[in-house]
């Protein structure tokens, strides 16, 4: 495979090997397992896991989990700020929390389908509406 540009640092990444495109397929599928898991509550804690077992042997890897870890961070906080929508309204947010909750539940999907999918090639996916905590 050849260098393919890893966008969220701007330098290359060297052709990757099976066992880091496992891993990068593990960073962004497991966000959606996590997320199923712990009720909606915790869809980061997956990539989370990929990025401290792998941050230092590849640097593919990192960027990969770092992307899925910082994307649904921002999903995170954006379903937490509606829940206190609903809170502070005395259950009348629903009647928009509802919507809200669920594009970000098809963004979510459809943002690590994507990421996936260019795991399995080998690239490194750089995530939409991330807020960048890891890199």
């Amino acid at each position: 495979m050849t260098y393919q540009p890893d966008r969220a640092h701007g330098a290359p990444t060297p052709s990757v090997t099976g066992e880091e495109r496992t891993m990068m397929l593990i960073a962004h599928l497991s966000a959606p397992a996590s997320m199923l898991l712990s009720a909606g509550w915790l869809p980061f804690l997956g990539p989370l896991l990929v990025w401290l077992f792998y941050k230092d042997k590849s640097p593919a890897v990192r960027a990969a989990s770092a992307g899925a870890f910082n994307f649904n961070i921002s999903l995170t906080i954006v379903s937490v700020l509606t829940w206190i929508s609903v809170i502070l309204t005395l259950g009348i947010g629903f009647l928009w929390a509802i919507p809200i909750w669920i594009v970000l539940f098809v963004v979510m999907l459809w943002a690590h389908i994507r990421g996936a999918m260019r795991a399995s090639n080998g690239e490194v996916y750089d995530y939409p509406f991330q807020i960048r905590i890891l890199s």
